[in-house]
């Protein structure tokens, strides 16, 4: 039986580096790739990191329902293809998912029995804070942004099956491990 396995949390929470490590350990789970409006940074290759579409190509995935879920972030685009979890299914396999707070919660709703949701959480505020400037990816307004989101994010986590404080890598990926272990244990 197939698996929607989301990884989510607040940017810089370490999600995506996570997401990485898992698929790493299991070559069985593909990746969903997301689309975004938002400009290509140096090292990400298109359909690999993300499907980069423009604005009226992504609005026409909307009017066309061609997304799972899609929001729209520091006035870009995000979203989940369809296509995407229809390619896994059609397969027999999992697919990881490593997406918003809000983009998890509408594939829970939209697949609440093939989904497993994972939080995961960053060790402080500070911490966040330092690991987003290191990124050194997006100016200080838009970092203020994403730190605005924090606090909606955080109390929205109470609604996943699994949250996972990342305050070490490894025992982080580790627990994210077991926890997918055991599902795809119960999913046969």
């Amino acid at each position: 039986m197939s698996r929607l396995i989301v990884i989510s949390g607040p940017s810089g929470c370490g999600k995506t580096t996570i997401a990485r490590e898992i698929l790493q350990r299991h070559a069985e789970i593909l990746f969903a790739v997301s689309a975004t409006t938002r400009p290509k940074r140096s090292y990400e290759m298109n359909g690999k990191d993300y499907f980069f579409l423009t604005k009226n190509e992504f609005e026409q995935k909307i009017r066309l329902n061609e997304l799972v879920e899609w929001e729209q972030i520091y006035g870009e685009y995000y979203g989940s293809l369809k296509s995407e979890i229809d390619r896994a299914f059609e397969e027999g396999r999992s697919l990881l998912l490593d997406v918003d707070v809000k983009g998890a919660l509408s594939i829970k709703t939209k697949y609440p029995s093939d989904s497993i949701l994972i939080f995961i959480k960053p060790p402080s505020m500070e911490i966040l804070r330092s690991r987003l400037m290191n990124r050194k990816t997006e100016t200080t307004e838009a970092l203020n942004r994403r730190l605005e989101r924090v606090t909606m994010e955080m109390e929205r986590s109470k609604e996943f099956n699994f949250s996972i404080i990342n305050d070490d890598l490894a025992q982080a990926v580790d627990n994210v491990d077991r926890i997918i272990n055991r599902a795809m244990e119960t999913a046969v």
